[in-house]
């Protein structure tokens, strides 16, 4: 008899519903998914581990013959009328204790996008940013460079990324690339909301090649940047790298964010701006991820965290 476990399958021939359990599928991956495990949990999950499991009928496992509780033990599930084993038992009683802790999360955790359109005499930008996503990212700024490093916190966040500007870049980049920033700043701010269950820190160092950085980062509330780079070169491409500090400096007064880069190693441009774009980019996933054991509550002492 296989085991007993969420992943086990509706069209199964022989585990379809067992007192009241629907067992659904989890997706390609096999992993316990979210919406899958609400779906279980909330609409499904109804037995009392204190009382005591009848004779093995149809009655006990919501009509379907052949499957039914053991008589023998509240938890060990039977097919035509054998007990089954206790790793079946266990594994079947540790699905719920882990559908129960991950409920509560649900309870609180719903898509976090944030949405900012900034218009000024001088730029006019649309940012859309979705921390739960799976790092799609339609940037177009009119810099291509800027462009490419947003691709990189897209896809090494797993954010969903989307940003259009225009802007008086025929005099230089600096104003586009400065409100890309601040709306950036402000969508991540926006999607945040109270910050309850986060992880709320991020720490990580990143190589590209022989450029190596590390991002230090706190989603505090408060705005602070501490950035140590040394660019050998003016630009890349067509883009100033004096802008790389700029963008985040930009990025951090609007976000309230507390962000610390440092260099650890690096000759070529190129690879220490993007090796910095990237590790920006893993350390804030790491701190917008979801605490579990946290239940929901806010990731600080004073039990506020708010953009001061």
């Amino acid at each position: 008899m296989p085991l007993l476990s969420p992943n086990s399958l509706l069209s199964s021939p022989h585990i379809a519903t067992i007192n009241s359990v629907r067992f659904f599928p989890t997706g390609r991956s096999g992993l316990l998914n979210p919406t899958t495990l609400h779906r279980f949990y909330s609409s499904r999950l109804s037995w009392q581990a204190s009382s005591p499991m009848a004779t093995p009928s149809s009655q006990d496992n919501g009509g379907v013959p052949g499957v039914a509780a053991s008589k023998s033990s509240g938890f060990i599930i039977s097919q035509n009328g054998v007990p089954g084993s206790s790793m079946e038992s266990f594994f079947f009683f540790f699905s719920c204790v882990i559908l129960s802790l991950l409920n509560k999360w649900l309870a609180f955790a719903a898509d976090r996008i944030g949405e900012i359109k900034r218009i000024t005499k001088e730029t006019n930008v649309h940012v859309n940013i979705n921390l739960d996503g799976s790092g799609v990212s339609e940037c177009s700024t009119g810099i291509p460079f800027l462009d490419h490093m947003l691709d990189q916190l897209a896809s090494h966040g797993l954010f969903d990324v989307h940003v259009r500007a225009t802007g008086d870049i025929h005099i230089d980049d600096h104003h586009t690339n400065e409100d890309v920033a601040l709306a950036i700043g402000t969508a991540l701010l926006q999607a945040l909301g109270d910050r309850k269950g986060i992880c709320r820190f991020g720490h990580i160092a990143v190589p590209l090649d022989e450029a190596a950085v590390e991002v230090i980062l706190d989603l505090s509330g408060r705005p602070h940047l501490s950035c140590d780079l040394t660019i050998p070169t003016e630009r890349v491409g067509t883009y100033d790298t004096q802008l790389v500090e700029h963008f985040f400096q930009s990025l951090v007064n609007t976000s309230g964010m507390t962000l610390h880069i440092r260099q650890l190693a690096g000759k070529n441009s190129h690879h220490i701006i993007e090796a910095t774009f990237k590790a920006f980019a893993r350390a804030l996933r790491q701190a917008v991820e979801y605490d579990l054991r946290r239940g929901g509550s806010v990731p600080s002492s004073k039990g506020v965290l708010s953009r001061s």
